[in-house]
C-alpha cells in the first residue's frame, strides 16, 4: 500500500496562495462576463417574486417575465434618461464654474501671496496651468462619464438577456444544485438557497428605499440654500451613499464644490457639511437600522475592506455589488461547519469579555441554630 504524500506548511501555503492569485486573475480578466451576470442575477431573484405572482395567477411563465422585464426596465430607462440630462446641462456650464473656481483660486493666492510672501508672477503661472488643466481634464472627464454611461446602455441590453433565462430557468438551475451536494444534503441546500433569496430581496429592496429618501433630503437641503443643480447633486449623493462609508464622503464633497464656486459666500459650503451631516445621522441612526442593516449583518470592518478589494477589482460595479456577495459568502459560511469560523469573522457579533465568563463563587453563610438542653 502507498503511503500518502506528506508536504509542508510552507508548500501548502505557497498552493493556497498559488491559487488564490490564480483564481483573482480569472475575476478580474473575467470582468466583463461575471460583472453583468452578478448584476443580472441580483435583479433576477429581486423580480422573482412578482414573476411567481403572475405564474400562481394562471399566466404564462415567458409572458410573465416578459411584462416584468418590460416595467423594470421601463423604469431603469427613466431614471437614466433623466441623469444623462442633468450630466448635460452639467457640462455645458464647466466652463462657468472653472472661470469661478479660478476666481476663487486667484483670491486665495493673493492672501496666500501678502501672508507667506511669496512672488506673485509664480502664483499667476500656476492659475493660468490650473485653469488650463481644468478646463481639459474637466471636458474630458464628463466627456468619458458619458462615453461610460452610453456603454452602460449597451450592458443594459445583455443584462436583460441574463435575467431572463436566470428566471425561465431556475428551476432547472436549482435542481441542478440538489444533485450537486446530493440527496443526502438537499434539505441544508434548500435552506441556503432561501436564505441567500431573502437576503438579497430584502437588501437590494431596502437599499433603494434608502437611496430615494436620502436623494428626496439631499436635494431638498440644496434647493433650501439655493445651491445650482441641487437635483442632480442630490441624486448623486443617494447613489454614492450606497457604497457604505466611502460615499457618504465623496457624495458631500461634491456640493460643497460647487457651493464654495457658484455663492458669493463660502459659508454656504459649511451649511452644506452641516446639513449632509443631519441626513446622514438621520441615515444611520433611523433610516439603515429599519431598513437596510437587520438585513445584512456584516461588520464595518469587513465592509470597508471587501468595498476596497472589489472596487480595486472591478471598479465603482465592484463597490456595488461587494456587501451582498459578501452576505451571500456569510450565509453559505454559517450552514457548512468547517466554515463557521469565517462567517463569524464576517459577522457583528462581539464575542463576551473573559472576566464577564467568569463566575465567582458566593460562599453564602448558613446559621445553624441549636436547641438547648432543658
Amino acid at each position: 500500500m502507498v503511503s500518502p504524500v506528506k508536504f509542508s506548511i510552507f508548500i501548502k501555503t505557497s498552493i493556497y496562495l498559488v491559487g488564490i492569485v490564480a483564481f483573482v486573475w480569472m475575476l478580474f480578466i473575467g470582468q466583463s462576463i461575471i460583472v453583468p451576470l452578478l448584476f443580472a442575477t441580483f435583479i433576477a431573484v429581486l423580480l422573482h417574486p412578482v414573476v411567481d405572482l403572475m405564474v400562481r395567477k394562471k399566466i404564462n411563465r415567458i409572458v410573465a417575465i416578459t411584462i416584468t422585464l418590460i416595467l423594470s426596465f421601463a423604469l431603469i430607462a427613466a431614471f437614466s434618461i433623466f441623469l444623462y440630462v442633468q450630466i448635460s446641462q452639467f457640462s455645458d456650464s464647466w466652463p462657468i464654474i472653472v472661470e469661478k473656481f479660478t476666481v476663487l483660486i486667484d483670491q486665495s493666492t493673493r492672501w496666500i501671496s501678502e501672508y507667506f510672501n511669496i512672488k506673485p508672477e509664480k502664483i499667476t503661472a500656476w492659475i493660468t496651468e490650473s485653469k488650463n488643466d481644468m478646463m481639459s481634464n474637466g471636458n474630458s472627464a464628463i466627456g468619458s462619464t458619458l462615453m461610460s454611461f452610453g456603454s452602460s446602455l449597451v450592458v443594459l441590453f445583455i443584462i436583460p438577456v441574463y435575467i431572463f433565462m436566470i428566471l425561465y430557468y431556475q428551476p432547472l438551475l436549482i435542481e441542478f444544485l440538489n444533485q450537486l451536494f446530493g440527496k443526502e444534503r438537499q434539505t441544508q441546500v434548500r435552506v441556503v438557497i432561501s436564505k441567500i433569496k431573502n437576503v438579497i430581496q430584502r437588501y437590494l429592496v431596502g437599499l433603494v428605499l434608502e437611496a430615494l429618501i436620502v436623494a428626496i433630503l439631499n436635494t431638498a437641503g440644496l434647493l433650501m440654500l439655493g445651491i445650482d443643480y441641487a437635483i442632480l447633486l442630490g441624486v448623486i449623493g443617494a447613489l454614492l451613499n450606497v457604497i457604505p462609508y466611502i460615499g457618504g464622503i465623496v457624495g458631500v464633497a461634491l456640493p460643497m464644490m460647487i457651493a464654495l464656486v457658484t455663492e458669493n459666500s463660502p459659508w454656504y459650503a459649511v451649511y452644506v457639511l452641516v446639513i449632509y451631516y443631519i441626513i446622514q445621522l438621520i441615515d444611520n441612526n433611523f433610516i439603515v437600522p429599519k431598513i437596510v442593516a437587520s438585513k445584512v449583518k456584516i461588520n464595518a470592518l469587513v465592509s470597508i475592506v471587501v468595498i476596497l478589494a472589489f472596487g480595486a477589482l472591478w471598479g465603482v460595479a465592484g463597490m456595488f455589488i461587494s456587501i451582498p456577495l459578501t452576505a451571500i459568502l456569510k450565509v453559505i459560511f454559517d450552514h457548512v461547519e468547517s466554515l463557521k469560523p469565517w462567517g463569524y469573522l464576517l459577522g457583528d457579533t462581539m464575542p463576551v469579555p473573559n472576566f464577564l465568563k467568569i463566575k465567582i463563587p458566593i460562599k453564602i453563610p448558613i446559621k445553624i441554630s441549636r436547641k438547648k438542653k432543658s
